[in-house]
């Protein structure tokens, strides 16, 4: 067995599947299964049902920054990096910075670097037909926003769909024991709050607060995520005539830093930028475009100049 093939035993514990994503994968294989796979999921309910702890936990206003700062470092990583960088290659970095950023990117819990990317690869090439992995136009909106990512045969890392990915073996890590990173966050989280409980008690948190805002931050990004999958497609302006309903979406934009321009994106997605207007606030590029002046990102790629006359933009004028 290779590094990026996945093992074949089709009857795991469902214990061993929650911490090895790779244990199941000829069950969770299976293309026509599009039933919730109940015990898989149990880790991704519990997260849910976690934050009405925040009644216990109280609220305070480290622990809203804690999870605020949270929330939009692992956006970016979503957005940036899952997003712009793995599943569409539309920047490089060294390989170091991969994994900074993967890790990065895995702290979301929104599962490894080769999963994520593959199963969008695969939405671009199908964009809104009836081999799409979540459209809203063909299945609706809650198998697009959540559905989708709990059944069985979308559990499975499509390792064909990304060899550019599955040839670095620290990524393979990252997508088979996804869980790991999350469940250090955690962890993490809580030991911070219980050491400045401590140790600056003026800042009124503790462990358990800590925690359970960090989860809060965690739930709120999965759902800001999904609301590109299943809102961009049916919400919005469209810019450019593609073959599929996507569409441009500022309140969308804020949410995502900057995935909300969904339309631009569909039209040119190996571009870097997905805001191709001065005024389409795109967060992430601008990150992006300051980490390039210093070294960690280079070749960003820009958007083309037949692109932005086909969408009634100019260059120096409308767009950088």
């Amino acid at each position: 067995m290779t590094a990026t093939t996945p093992p074949t035993d089709s009857r795991p514990s469902a214990l061993l599947a929650w911490f090895d994503a790779w244990a199941a994968a000829e069950r969770m294989g299976d293309v026509d299964d599009r039933r919730i796979d109940w015990m898989r999921v149990v880790p991704f309910l519990a997260l849910h049902l976690a934050c009405f702890a925040v009644i216990a936990v109280g609220f305070g206003t480290f622990a809203l920054v804690w999870a605020t700062v949270l929330y939009f470092v692992r956006m970016f990583a979503i957005t940036a990096i899952y997003h712009r960088y793995f599943s569409h290659r539309s920047f490089k970095l060294g390989r170091g910075w991969q994994f900074v950023f993967a890790v990065l990117g895995n702290a979301s819990a929104q599962r490894g670097p080769l999963w994520w990317a593959a199963h969008h690869r695969h939405h671009h090439r199908w964009s809104d037909t009836e081999h799409d992995t979540h459209s809203p136009t063909k299945d609706g909106f809650w198998w697009s926003h959540v559905g989708w990512i709990l059944t069985r045969k979308n559990f499975k890392t499509q390792v064909a769909r990304v060899p550019d990915l599955a040839k670095f073996p620290e990524l393979v890590f990252l997508d088979r024991f996804d869980a790991l990173v999350p469940m250090l966050m955690f962890a993490g989280s809580y030991a911070v709050g219980a050491w400045l409980e401590a140790a600056h008690p003026a800042l009124h948190t503790n462990g358990p607060q800590l925690l359970v805002w960090t989860i809060v931050s965690t739930v709120v990004l999965f759902h800001a995520t999904f609301t590109i999958n299943s809102l961009a497609h049916v919400w919005g302006t469209r810019r450019y005539a593609t073959e599929d309903t996507s569409r441009n979406n500022l309140w969308l934009a804020l949410l995502t830093l900057g995935e909300g321009w969904h339309n631009n994106h569909h039209r040119h997605q190996a571009s870097t930028r997905q805001g191709f207007a001065w005024w389409e606030i795109d967060v992430s590029w601008y990150v992006l475009y300051a980490l390039s002046k210093v070294g960690v990102v280079r070749d960003l790629t820009p958007v083309p100049t037949a692109v932005l006359e086909e969408g009634g933009l100019r260059r120096g004028v409308d767009a950088p």
